[in-house]
């Protein structure tokens, strides 16, 4: 926990993370860490670790180990890993970064605005019905955790609606933040192990609470149909703190004018 960045967000006790706000009586809710581990290969491109979905609250993910097969071809490996970075959307500097810095990718990630999630929606919709689908209702195509956007599908929702996915190569060591309400999709390149935290920021809060929303749309047995995150209890005492904070503030300039003077 002390080497997550910016503690003051991923850090339970951190004084930006809202969650932090919530009274010592309440059960809080279970932000981390978590433990990711999971076998991939780059010799299977049409293999998804996580398909595409999103959470309501921010997150930051850790990659503590990468880990490739040692009773196969090591070359091999690696060739099929840079062309699915490649392939990908990565930039240049990312692709210099694995193989001139020689620096050991563990995961592909895909991350999307949380303004775009609709026009995906949109576009998995179309693809369903297009493939004979009966969409059912209070059916989501990004909640269900369904679908992963492999070239051909991210080729068309650019070209249909000017979406474009920040693309994130994870090396072993780094961090990747992914915002409240963003949908993301990732890929293990090598088999990972992975550390998660959650944390509820200021920036994202409102995201939080309009996911609240959305998740009680979705059916009763739908694994985000509650509000497990108590975001509306974060807010209040989040504000309530804020407005205490004010008032000692101008209680302190009201004594020492009035001192003063």
């Amino acid at each position: 926990m002390r080497v997550l960045p910016l503690g003051e967000y991923t850090q339970r006790s951190g004084r930006l993370n809202l969650a932090s706000r919530l009274p010592e009586c309440f059960v809080k809710p279970d932000l981390g860490p978590k433990m990711y581990i999971a076998y991939g290969n780059a010799l299977y491109p049409s293999k998804a670790t996580t398909n595409l979905h999103l959470d309501i609250s921010d997150a930051v993910n850790l990659m503590v180990h990468v880990g490739i097969p040692k009773d196969g071809d090591h070359s091999e490996y690696m060739r099929e890993a840079y062309r699915a970075i490649d392939e990908g959307g990565s930039d240049i500097l990312t692709r210099r970064r694995v193989r001139v810095k020689g620096e050991l990718p563990g995961a592909l990630w895909h991350i999307f605005a949380p303004r775009d999630a609709d026009k995906i929606r949109d576009l998995l919709n179309k693809v369903a019905i297009e493939k004979g689908a009966i969409l059912e209702r209070n059916h989501d195509s990004i909640h269900d955790q369904s679908w992963y956007l492999d070239s051909e599908l991210r080729d068309r929702l650019y070209h249909d609606y000017k979406v474009q996915a920040y693309t994130i190569v994870q090396c072993l060591g780094d961090a990747v933040f992914v915002p409240a309400g963003a949908p993301h999709q990732v890929r293990n390149l090598h088999s990972c192990i992975k550390v998660a935290e959650d944390f509820v920021s200021p920036e994202n809060v409102s995201h939080c609470f309009h996911l609240t929303q959305e998740f009680r749309e979705l059916s009763d047995t739908h694994s985000n149909h509650e509000d497990k995150l108590q975001v509306k209890n974060i807010i209040f005492h989040a504000v309530k703190d804020s407005l205490s904070v004010v008032e000692a503030s101008e209680r302190k300039t009201k004594s020492n004018g009035a001192s003063s003077s």
